[in-house]
């Protein structure tokens, strides 16, 4: 049996193999779901809930991610030092994890409504599905984009318990939010990629075409965005935070060119955190000054 402080040590290089705290990225769109969905502030054990499920869902995927793809990590010099190709991490650790996790989400999905847990094996298969698209189709980016999409609306799903109303305009914005970041983060491994035979955006066009498209997704962001607000009839207060977005998109593409990624981790962590935690605060703000 491990030490409490060696056991405490393995989940903090767990945690850190999948960037837990990037969980950030997609939570905030999951609240604006369930915000919606209620009117403001839904019942406090559904949050809950929506909170557990979402923490599983992300590590379930994020660690089948690194458990299927160890090999070209291994074999790349900037992901050589992540957990399982390093050792620090046993593969049947990582698979505990993952299942662990998945459970966790299921469990949750369950304590909510029917339609939750219905959809939640379609939800979760798609994030794993994202996993091994890299083999076979430069598309990647935007299937990321369409499992994220997902967190808005199992937010909405969870409050309501039902499709109906749902501003389905959300997240078409999360799916192109998602594939704009990606394609530029993907431009890190555009030159693994291609002689590793591993399909990416910037591997099939180049990085400079890959920042253009990246530049259309967000574009289309950006207007799938301020779209929600006229969907769901939210106030001004929705519409300055759609401002604020469209700064920190274009301040994205400020930060990173193609011929130099080494802000990309600022753009990447940074903005797009800001850009999900911007939008959530303008919904719920506009949600309790409506009226007024």
């Amino acid at each position: 049996m491990e030490q409490p402080h060696t056991l405490v040590k393995k989940i903090a290089i767990l945690l850190e193999m999948i960037q837990f705290k990037l969980t950030l990225f997609a939570m905030p769109f999951a609240f604006t779901g369930a915000f919606l969905a209620a009117g403001g502030l839904p019942e406090l054990d559904i949050m809950l809930w929506v909170i557990l499920a979402m923490v599983g869902a992300r590590t379930c995927a994020m660690g089948f991610n690194r458990i299927v793809d160890r090999r070209f990590d291994e074999g790349n010099p900037r992901t050589a030092t992540r957990a399982i190709p390093a050792g620090s991490v046993k593969l049947w650790e990582a698979w505990a994890m993952v299942v662990g996790a998945g459970a966790l989400f299921f469990a949750a999905c369950a304590q909510l409504n029917l339609l939750t847990l219905q959809l939640s094996p379609f939800a979760l298969g798609l994030t794993l599905f994202y996993s091994v698209t890299k083999r076979f189709t430069s598309f990647c980016h935007l299937i990321l984009g369409i499992a994220l999409a997902f967190a808005p609306l199992g937010g909405w799903v969870a409050v309501s318990g039902q499709l109906q109303g749902y501003p389905y305009v959300l997240s078409l914005g999360v799916i192109f939010w998602v594939a704009g970041f990606d394609t530029i983060y993907a431009c890190l491994d555009a030159d693994f990629d291609k002689s590793s035979g591993l399909y990416s955006l910037p591997a099939r066009l180049g990085k400079e075409r890959a920042f253009r498209l990246a530049g259309g997704f967000h574009l289309l962001a950006f207007v799938f965005f301020a779209m929600t607000g006229w969907q769901a009839g939210l106030n001004l207060f929705y519409y300055i935070g759609i401002v604020l977005t469209a700064g920190a998109l274009l301040y994205q593409h400020m930060l990173v060119k193609p011929g130099d990624l080494s802000r990309i981790h600022a753009s990447f962590f940074s903005m797009n955190g800001l850009i999900s935690i911007t939008l959530f605060a303008a919904t719920w703000i506009s949600l309790l000054t409506s009226g007024e």
